[in-house]
């Protein structure tokens, strides 16, 4: 690469972050060494406080990382197709994706560990569960403070929805669902988890006349996962039961004080 070639990739990197003064005096300090050493810390607090600020967008929460999860617990689940999905190239296409499995499998494990890769790798995202989203929505009084708030959870590059299924909601819900389904629609992507298969959604939404076309627009171009296993937080439950009684059995018995013994 030549020099002059050089000099103007890093006049655009500078030009790209905005350091119009830098610009204006570019000929008399292009040659010092402090302008590049100069372009690369802006770029990397840039970086620093824009990954700070979509972490704290997103609300991901506490989670367990992908190293932790059992592969062997679930009955059945295709690895490959979650493999696939950390990949993050169903967001660049703008493809759904869906983990659906009776509660307490990591659904919602594996959906933060797929939020918190996008988020490293440059990605916008938001992650709720359905019955705080919808409730949020519906709280907003007025089209413009509605609209506003609708744009939050529709703008994000990943928006993942957490727990669909789990409670159900009156028609003004599933509308509301459909809005977000809708608007996101083909244009960016979505990361739902769900106890309940498609067909049971009508259960979800009881007599809500949208349910049909939201499941079509859901789930068409879209990765749907099962996974089927007993619940392993059970699982973890029983095996911390186990665990404890197991060593309250090597304890020692603590002796009765004489005073405890005395008739």
């Amino acid at each position: 690469m030549s020099q002059k070639t050089t000099d103007q990739t890093l006049r655009d990197r500078a030009k790209s972050l905005g350091l119009y003064g830098l610009l204006v005096n570019w000929e008399q300090a292009v040659d010092h060494d402090w302008v590049e050493l100069l372009v690369r810390w802006e770029e990397q607090e840039r970086q620093r406080r824009s990954l700070e600020r979509r972490i704290r967008t997103a609300r991901i929460g506490p989670f367990k990382p992908m190293a932790d999860f059992d592969w062997a617990w679930p009955k059945r689940i295709d690895r490959a197709a979650i493999d696939e999905l950390f990949t993050l190239r169903f967001i660049d296409e703008a493809a759904n994706a869906v983990l659906i499995g009776p509660n307490g499998v990591g659904k919602s494990m594996i959906a933060k560990n797929i939020a918190h890769c996008a988020l490293m790798r440059g990605y916008t995202v938001r992650f709720t569960t359905a019955s705080a989203m919808l409730n949020d929505l519906a709280s907003r009084d007025g089209a413009t403070a509605f609209k506003r708030r609708l744009s939050h959870y529709c703008n994000q590059q990943l928006l993942v929805i957490d727990e669909v299924g789990y409670l159900s909601y009156d028609n003004r819900y599933a509308d509301l669902l459909f809005e977000v389904v809708t608007q996101r629609y083909l244009l960016r992507p979505l990361l739902i988890t769900t106890n309940k298969p498609f067909a049971a959604w009508g259960e979800v939404f009881p007599n809500a006349s949208c349910v049909v076309t939201l499941v079509d627009r859901l789930v068409h171009r879209s990765e749907i996962i099962p996974v089927d296993a007993d619940s392993y937080r059970l699982k973890e439950a029983k095996e911390r039961a186990e665990q404890k009684a197991k060593q309250r059995a090597k304890s020692p018995k603590t002796k009765p004080r004489a005073s405890e013994t005395q008739p």
